[in-house]
């Protein structure tokens, strides 16, 4: 049995489960509210509106504050009023017991109130039939009840345990919304929640205990097997005897109809029951989660699996009294719930667990107000000083030209951006004129009587060429050299310029290096051409296999590091 209601759980929860996780997609719309003489241009939905309503959804004692948010001197808006909801349930109940439960049924009514968009309270009543059928015998002692122990005696173990319990329970939980607060959508369109709180309750113990004659039930001969035929078996003896033998139409049990023993007898203390002699109060603590559905923004429906633990030897709300075992009875709720939610619309929000706080904040930010700005500088023309400024310069904050060296030419049209005072007046393009120093005249002067460098005479070279991958100089290629470096030699005032090709890649770059360090090489150790003369360059666009020599007269480093060491000849 306890397997059927286990799976018939899983069942409803996996099923609600599949359900998508909906969520507000509204799109935010532009509008103007007018507060005190001051207007507003935000961005609104209708579940944020409340925002820019003026004061007639927050309380009297708040409308400072939203006054002081709409018009800008205090940063927070007021809390608003927010409806309150009213709950309706249905659904399977059992209690958690040392006797086997059979699935009862339960009905409740609520009122919710937020606290904020997390947290609420929730006031509750409930009632509910539970069940249960026990499939081994046992002391008929461990009911504690005076007239079952005298009729079944107190050692034999003859008596098969069953009760129902009707329970009455009066609740306050404090409820905590899961996903009202996200920042990456709007509200939330299902609600999942956890609940915790205090709960007491009033229970009604009955047990069938006794035939319609008011003989015992002899269990003597309960069959073996398995829990299921035990049970089964006890059910069909039970309902026969309560029906003169005949079942209902269909075949069903009607062992329900009649537990004509009440399940505890007051004994003088509050261990076993407080109140009458049928009552058994009992403090408990609940504990439970949820999920709704927002059908409209006035109704939604959800599912609830809610858990009462009693205090206090709570066994004795399935008929038995079993303090020395320390037994405890959890009373479990299964319901569907229709909510409705209560307030007048004009005045008051929907309940605040359906709205995320975080809509003005990302719907003020989504919406830009288009305020004129005639230059286009950035700077509203309520504010610019230079409303013509021309296009692309940049401004200060007060809409003027940038004008950094202060030469009256702005920033975007200076070609001389931090012209000195001394260099001033400037021309139109901002470029000043320099004093020229004292000791410039004596330079042109000096430069005027050095005599004039001597040009080279040289005006080709030859080439050198290589073959595949390699790096060798072959005959005709220190033949060339031989007569390029004659030419060197004759024209001291001449340097050579060697030009390698090969910039592809790494390894045509270090080629290129390697061959023009080669013939480097050859001019300064088979030619006597002095390092200095020499101009190192390689890596160039052109034929991988061919090194130049260029006459030149200027500089240039005659040494470079090999650019790829590891690739190196």
């Amino acid at each position: 049995m306890a397997s059927k209601k286990y799976t018939m759980m899983l069942g409803l929860l996996g099923l609600i489960s599949t359900a998508a996780f909906a969520q507000d997609t509204s799109t935010t719309t532009s509008e103007s509210v007018s507060t005190q003489g001051t207007s507003i241009s935000a961005g609104t939905n209708a579940d944020d509106s409340w925002i820019y309503d003026g004061t007639n959804k927050v309380r009297v004692t708040k409308e400072d504050q939203q006054n002081g948010f709409l018009n800008h001197t205090n940063p927070y808006p007021a809390k608003p009023r927010n409806m309150m909801e009213l709950g309706i349930g249905l659904g399977p109940s059992f209690l958690f017991s040392p006797i086997d439960p059979r699935f009862g049924y339960g009905a409740s009514i609520s009122l919710r109130k937020a606290l904020g968009h997390t947290f609420s309270v929730r006031l509750g009543y409930g009632a509910s039939n539970n069940f249960g059928l026990d499939y081994r015998t046992r002391n008929a002692s461990d009911t504690k009840n005076s007239k079952i122990i005298a009729a079944y005696g107190k050692s034999n173990n003859n008596y098969l345990a069953n009760y129902k319990t009707f329970i009455q329970q009066a609740s306050l939980d404090l409820i905590a919304d899961l996903n009202s607060l996200s920042h990456y959508r709007g509200n939330p369109k299902t609600s999942f929640y956890a609940l915790v709180g205090y709960s007491f309750n009033m229970a009604n113990v009955a047990i069938n205990a006794f035939q319609k004659d008011g003989s015992i039930y002899d269990w003597s001969s309960l069959p073996g097997g398995s829990r299921k035929d035990i049970k089964d078996y006890a059910k069909d003896q039970l309902s026969k005897d309560q029906s003169n033998g005949i079942l209902d139409v269909k075949g069903k049990d009607d062992m329900n109809r009649q537990y004509e023993t009440a399940g505890v007898e007051r004994n003088g203390t509050r261990d076993d029951a407080v109140g009458s002699e049928k009552t058994i109060n009992r403090h408990g603590l609940d504990a439970g989660l949820g999920v709704a559905f927002k059908v409209s923004p006035r109704f939604n429906i959800g599912i609830e699996q809610k858990f009462t633990m009693f205090f206090n030897n709570s066994d004795v709300l399935a008929g038995l009294v079993l303090q020395k075992q320390g037994r405890n009875t959890t009373l479990s709720s299964t319901q569907v719930r229709f909510n409705f939610n209560l307030g007048n619309s004009d005045k008051r929000i929907e309940p605040l667990w359906w709205v995320n706080p975080n809509n003005y904040a990302y719907n003020k930010l989504a919406t830009r107000d288009v305020l004129p700005d005639a230059d286009g500088d950035g700077v509203t023309d309520q504010f610019d000083q230079e409303p013509n400024t021309p296009a692309g310069c940049a401004v200060d904050t007060h809409g003027r030209s940038l004008d950094t060296d202060g030469d009256g030419v702005p920033d975007c049209r200076d070609k001389q951006v931090l012209t000195p005072q001394s260099w001033f007046p400037v021309d139109a393009d901002g470029v000043g004129t320099e004093p020229e120093p004292a000791c410039c005249q004596e330079l042109r002067d000096k430069l005027a009587s050095m005599p004039a460098q001597a040009e080279c005479a040289i005006t080709s070279l030859p080439s050198v060429n290589f073959s595949g991958s390699s790096i060798k100089l072959d005959d005709a290629a220190q033949s060339a050299l031989t007569s390029a470096a004659a030419q060197l030699n004759s024209n001291p005032n001449c340097k050579v310029k060697i030009v390698g090709y090969g910039a592809s890649n790494k390894r045509a770059q270090q080629l290129s290096w390697d061959r023009v360090n080669a013939v480097k090489n050859f001019l300064i150790e088979q030619q006597g051409i002095s390092e200095g003369r020499i101009i190192f360059t390689y890596g160039y666009d052109g034929d991988a296999n061919t090194v130049d020599l260029q006459p030149t007269t200027e500089s240039g480093p005659s040494t470079v590091p090999a650019p790829h060491p590891n690739l190196q000849k």
